[in-house]
């Protein structure tokens, strides 16, 4: 496997001329070529792989033959951002999820990069590596995301990050369940397993928790691990939600527009290891965490403005009825409500019926965004109301009397 050397030095060689200099030590690129390459591509595991290998290129050589190479039924989409050191086990990896889709389900695939930007010769290395690279200009994880999901050829997107801490073999079954009728799968990391060190303590038992449990409170998911980074979703479900997070918040975004429009969703089991990778994550846990209970709250008027809103009429009709019942002579004694209070019933009134009429402009908002269906009530109103005008407007015309 010496050429693999060659190829991948060559490759960062063509780097740092094209892109000014990329400042990688040699001792450090020899350390890490050691690490990850010689694992991806040598040894046990091309030994243990090569029969699922030999099957997804057999099944790609007649694909070719029959025609249908420009057509793969599934696409796995990998988020890129200086990547170089696990962008090879990844993709291997990857295409033993591709091979073991050729054997059981029968399907062809693709591995796509979606770059974001990179500087260390990610893009060079994928595309030596069999992968197809789709830049990104715009920054962000969603961004990433939805770049290379509007680019997918696959009628079945499969999506995990490219740190090596997913395993894109356990994406062939949310492939199976996107074939049975489901239009979103996710993968759950509770139920699959977390290696030791592979998700800090604060975001295991406190943050994906949490919200999590804020996400189900506001939109009944029934998903269990909506933060997960290993996903499957439609081609045709993703272009019905219109996503447009570029941040963390994606993964939010993804589930909560989906119960929104009512798509079939589930859950499998999804393990999660320690990423390959020496450097910190790009995840921020305290910023990224505030940016998904925001996004949560945005998509929730019922929580924002309904809840608050009730309140506010319910308290004030409290007021009001304590202070009337005192001036009517029925409670006796000295009124507990006097005209300050008075003066902030009406307050309260006034801005629950606000908020009300809020809930329903934001509901109306989404519906015509494309990520909220109309609400029976509204929809029964609106037709009683269409035929009323149509009535009141034929009324009006006049009659010719033949």
């Amino acid at each position: 496997m010496d050429h693999w050397f060659q190829a991948i030095r060559q490759i960062q060689h063509r780097t740092a001329v094209t892109q000014g200099g990329v400042k990688e030590p040699k001792e450090l690129f020899n350390h890490f070529c050691e690490r990850n390459y010689r694992q991806a591509f040598t040894g046990v595991y091309m030994k243990s792989a090569g029969r699922n290998h030999s099957a997804f290129v057999e099944g790609v050589a007649r694909l070719r033959e029959h025609g249908e190479a420009a057509t793969p039924d599934v696409t796995i989409i990998m988020p890129c951002l200086n990547e170089i050191q696990s962008l090879p086990n990844c993709i291997a990896n990857a295409l033993d999820a591709l091979a073991l889709l050729r054997t059981k389900l029968g399907m062809s695939g693709e591995i796509m990069i979606a770059d974001n930007g990179s500087t260390d010769g990610s893009q060079a290395l994928a595309t030596e590596l069999g992968a197809r690279v789709v830049p990104v200009a715009e920054r962000g994880y969603g961004a990433a995301l939805i770049g290379g999901c509007r680019a997918a050829a696959g009628r079945y997107i499969v999506m995990g990050d490219c740190d090596g801490s997913y395993n894109f073999v356990e994406g062939v079954a949310m492939v199976a369940k996107l074939d049975e009728g489901y239009e979103l799968c996710m993968g759950n990391r509770f139920r699959g397993g977390i290696a030791p060190g592979a998700m800090p303590w604060k975001n295991r038992h406190i943050g994906n928790p949490g919200l999590t449990g804020v996400l189900n409170l506001f939109f009944r998911t029934g998903i269990r691990d909506a933060h997960c980074g290993l996903r499957a979703i439609r081609k045709d479900a993703f272009q019905r939600l219109g996503l447009s997070s570029s941040g963390m918040e994606f993964a939010s975004e993804m589930v909560v527009k989906a119960a929104l429009l009512k798509l079939r969703m589930t859950e499998v089991p999804a393990t999660l290891s320690v990423d390959l990778r020496d450097r910190a994550p790009h995840l921020r846990p305290w910023r990224d965490g505030w940016r998904h209970l925001r996004y949560l709250f945005m998509l929730s008027p019922t929580w924002v403005f309904a809840v608050p809103g009730m309140a506010a009429l319910g308290l004030s009709a409290m007021i009001f009825g304590v202070a009337l019942l005192y001036l009517a002579g029925i409670l006796p004694g000295e009124p507990v409500f006097g005209t300050s209070w008075s003066i902030v019933a009406g307050f309260l009134a006034t801005c629950g019926h606000l908020a009300l009429i809020m809930v329903v402009v934001a509901h109306l908002f989404g519906v015509r965004r494309g990520f909220r269906l109309l609400r029976p009530v509204i929809r029964r109103n609106a037709r009683w109301g269409s035929r009323d005008g149509h009535a009141k407007s034929a009324a009006k015309q006049p009659v010719e009397i033949a």
